[in-house]
């Protein structure tokens, strides 16, 4: 780092041991007194900025430099201050690591809410690695550094993880529809989050690098879900393969002639159907069919005698002749259209013979015309 420990900077430099500091400031505190003609040694993939009075007036590019007025014109601007050119410099330098910064980890804290178009609401957790380099130095600095002595990557990734997060969830929203497209669709969903990170990064100096989304994990709660989805899947994809072979059976059966010994092996192609939906009404019990109020038409439970909505029988014991209104047990009366129960409804007179039928018959019973 050059010779920190005595009064006068005469040759500064600096050398990142750890490979992970953005910035390093000489001194690390306070103002240093750089001596005139002090030796200024930056190395490849470094930049130096020349700090004066808490301004950057200067930057140097790797190679050396000596601090005189002869070949750094800002310091001519610089030393004809009022006492200038008979004090030593109090100025400082900051180090500036160029070079490419990877494997830097990015994710999510916490399970971020997500809208899947089959599952519904879901949390994911979403990890991944990016790497970044300084492209503004000056930028860098005023804008995060300021006047710490050292900056890592350690101290920036925590802000930049956050910027992250939040830009992911923006892109799942508009590429993703379903985790179940997942797989094909990581290419698409890092591309969209580049273009909106670059522009994110550039405002701090920054240039954004390699992007990788390595998981994107559901919650043990949502996972169960997918399971379950993909379990049903295969008791759909085991019915369809059933009815298939029983058709292909049939169709053999129905090529090949009825002979003695072949009887029985069209008979079981017919008992074939049979045999599988037994089968399959075992393993694949159907839900119970909804019951319904025959009055208003909400749903009510199976075993209900009377709908919890409109107070209407649902258990039939008889009915109407008239209106078909469910009657009460012992009804002598019925309660809609007042008609008595034992009353025999009238009957219906053929329009061509005029012949009296009984009320529900939809043929006369003499000449067969439609009733």
């Amino acid at each position: 780092m050059g010779k920190n420990n005595l009064s006068f900077l005469e040759v500064i430099e600096w050398f990142s041991e750890s490979g992970a500091e953005l910035i390093h400031r000489v001194p690390e505190q306070g103002s240093g007194e750089i001596k005139l003609g002090a030796q200024l040694i930056v190395r490849e993939s470094q930049a130096a900025v020349f700090f004066y009075g808490g301004k950057a007036f200067d930057a140097f590019g790797p190679g050396r430099h000596t601090l005189v007025t002869g070949n750094i014109p800002i310091l001519t601007k610089v030393l004809s201050l009022p006492w200038g050119m008979t004090s030593p410099l109090q100025a400082e330098m900051y180090f500036t690591n160029m070079k490419v910064f990877p494997d830097l980890k990015w994710g999510t804290k916490d399970p971020v809410a997500f809208r899947d178009s089959k599952l519904g609401l879901v949390r994911l957790r979403v990890v991944g690695v990016f790497s970044l380099r300084v492209v503004q130095p000056v930028l860098l600095i005023n804008s995060l550094v300021g006047t710490k002595g050292v900056y890592s990557t350690a101290d920036i990734e925590g802000y930049l993880n956050r910027v992250i997060v939040s830009r992911i969830n923006d892109c799942l929203g508009e590429k993703l529809d379903t985790l179940f497209n997942l797989p094909g669709q990581y290419d698409e969903l890092v591309e969209g989050l580049k273009r909106r990170l670059q522009a994110d990064f550039s405002h701090f100096g920054l240039g954004l690098g390699d992007l990788y989304i390595t998981s994107i994990t559901p919650t043990p709660e949502v996972q169960q879900a997918i399971d379950d989805k993909s379990r049903l899947k295969v008791f759909e994809d085991l019915s369809a393969l059933i009815r298939m072979k029983v058709a292909m059976s049939l169709e053999r059966a129905a090529k090949n002639p009825v002979g003695a010994g072949q009887g029985m092996g069209l008979g079981l192609g017919f008992m074939m159907p049979a045999l599988f939906a037994g089968a399959l009404k075992q393993g694949l019990a159907a839900p119970p069919a909804e019951v319904y109020c025959p009055d208003c038409g909400l749903t009510v439970a199976a075993d209900d005698r009377f709908c919890p909505h409109c107070g209407h029988q649902i258990v039939i014991l008889s009915q109407c002749s008239g209106c078909g209104k469910n009657l009460p047990p012992k009804a002598d009366f019925c309660p809609r259209c007042g008609r008595k129960t034992s009353e025999t409804p009238p009957g219906k007179v053929c329009p061509d013979c005029q012949t009296e039928n009984l009320a529900e018959a939809l043929y006369c019973n003499t000449c067969g015309v439609r009733l």
